[in-house]
């Protein structure tokens, strides 16, 4: 996937190392848009119309990732691969120009298969990393382990407490160029994700081009949204609203994860230096 992943785990039994390390490398196997043999390379490969069989894991995902394109109004899309590469954020040079509009509704899933309506690539970029969390999560559950704390890639989840009976207290990290406080959670059965301008982009003609590509306008954001922070019983779930609470911003962003009660911050760069947003479930859990 492209990062690192770490675990703490109290008691492990001898099969936890084995036990990520194949869990990890089945994710890889089915979602790796690096990975040319990759289930979903293989996918994006295939011929406009064509039904293709899709792995189990990979079609949670890609189910997951199509509920939220249509609840975010295609904020989130993961079929954003090609406008990925253009941007040079991807695996492949995709120099030419790119009209497909809301590529994620060229997309079609039934009973086991996915086939392509259009020339559109599959991109879990923005949901496959907290899907491994809950994956390795459900792995160490099925061998007895109770306590645990995961990251995968900045993506973590806390199960259990520590053997001194605290929670998993984590700090969220936030942009090192924003005066803005770090964000200390327990987690506790919970999982919390994180989007950013600060990990991966580049800068252009003096300005700074986010990783994260709004479907809506073809391009990377607009500069403005430095982080977004989501917690959430999945991993998964939190990672993809984090990703599309970022393309939709302050505004919209918010106020939809306000209506879905979702405890999510945003943090915003100003002219000042830069500015705090809060869901009322955010500031409820830090009372």
């Amino acid at each position: 996937m492209g990062t690192g992943w770490s675990a703490q785990i109290v008691d492990p039994p001898a099969a936890c190392l084995a036990t990520i390390e194949a869990v990890l490398a089945r994710i890889i196997d089915q979602m790796s848009h690096w990975e040319p043999d990759s289930a979903i390379s293989r996918f994006n490969r295939s011929p406009v119309g064509e039904w293709v069989p899709i792995p189990a894991d990979m079609m949670t995902v890609l189910r997951a990732g199509l509920d939220m394109a249509r609840l975010s109004g295609g904020a989130f899309d993961p079929a954003i691969g090609r406008l990925v590469d253009l941007w040079g954020f991807g695996p492949a040079a995709f120099a030419a120009s790119y009209a497909i509009a809301s590529p994620w509704t060229r997309i079609e899933v039934e009973r086991g298969h996915a086939r392509r309506l259009a020339d559109v690539a599959l991109d879990f970029s923005g949901i496959a990393k907290g899907f491994a969390v809950d994956a390795v999560a459900d792995a160490l559950r099925d061998l007895g382990v109770d306590n645990f704390l995961i990251e995968i890639g900045g993506e973590l989840r806390g199960d259990g407490v520590k053997p001194d009976l605290q929670p998993w207290w984590v700090d969220v990290e936030a942009p090192t160029d924003l005066p803005i406080p770090t964000l200390r959670i327990a987690l506790c059965d919970i999982a919390v994700a994180t989007s950013g301008d600060y990990r991966r982009f580049r800068i252009e003609d003096g300005a700074r081009l986010s990783h994260s590509i709004d479907p809506a306008t073809g391009a990377p954001i607009a500069q403005g949204v430095a982080s977004v922070t989501v917690l959430h019983p999945q991993a998964m779930l939190a990672d993809a609203w984090a990703t599309a609470i970022t393309i939709m911003g302050p505004n919209r962003g918010m106020h939809l994860a306000t209506r879905h009660d979702l405890a999510a911050r945003l943090v915003l760069r100003t002219a000042q230096g830069g500015q705090e947003y809060m869901t009322p479930a955010m500031a409820a859990m830090l009372d």
